[in-house]
């Protein structure tokens, strides 16, 4: 009885060894992405336009992590089938921000604390970033700026700034509402990031620099 016992188990191990099992690699939940189709964001009272996703809805931003914007121009970009959001910030260069008591004596926004503002939000997540790419734009609609890829399992893998650098600037951030793993959203990532480039790419001022409207007069 033990020999039968130890052959049969003999057996097994011995075919165990020469299968040809491979353990599986980690998987993710299959996303079905729809086709990239746009739409005109375009209201009367606002100093920009662009196109943006069908799949996505603009609403006006009440509340940027926890601060409250400073003039109305201040949007998000959701995409509720991703959980995910851009997140627009608009200012106006030399324009003084208003600050909350105890927050310490305002200062203009000149274009380099503006600039410098960009790089400085982008950098605070090297903490988490493997690398920081920064790429210089200018779109067939003549708007200039800077794009950032941000490597690794930061917060944030997409942002950029846009600006005529004499009266507008804009910051956009995209960001998940969910805990940042590179490998599970590198699509979603990749996707959302050509809707990012369509959107930067058609973005338009419609308030003309100071020196323009001068020479029109």
């Amino acid at each position: 009885m033990l020999k039968s016992l130890f052959s049969l188990v003999a057996l097994i191990f011995l075919l165990s060894c020469n299968s040809d099992y491979t353990p599986k690699r980690r998987g993710y939940f299959r996303i079905d992405f729809p086709p990239h189709q746009y739409q005109v964001f375009d209201k009367p009272e606002y100093p920009y336009t662009f196109e943006y996703p069908v799949y996505a809805n603009v609403v006006r931003d009440s509340s940027y992590f926890d601060t409250v914007p400073e003039n109305p121009y201040w949007i998000n970009v959701d995409f509720p089938r991703f959980n995910a959001r851009i997140y627009i910030s608009y200012k106006e260069i030399g324009h003084t921000d208003r600050l909350a008591p105890g927050h310490g004596q305002p200062t203009p926004n000149t274009f380099d604390k503006l600039r410098d503002d960009a790089y400085k939000m982008t950098f605070k997540h090297t903490v988490k970033a493997s690398s920081i790419d920064d790429s210089i734009m200018v779109t067939p609609n003549g708007v200039s700026g800077v794009f950032f890829h941000v490597g690794g399992n930061a917060a944030t893998a997409s942002q950029f700034y846009v600006t005529d650098s004499v009266r507008n600037f804009l910051r956009g951030a995209l960001y998940f509402n969910t805990a940042p793993n590179e490998d599970s959203l590198s699509r979603v990532n990749r996707f959302l990031q050509a809707d990012m480039f369509h959107l930067i790419n058609t973005f338009r001022w419609k308030t003309p620099a100071p020196a323009a409207a001068a020479a029109k007069k």
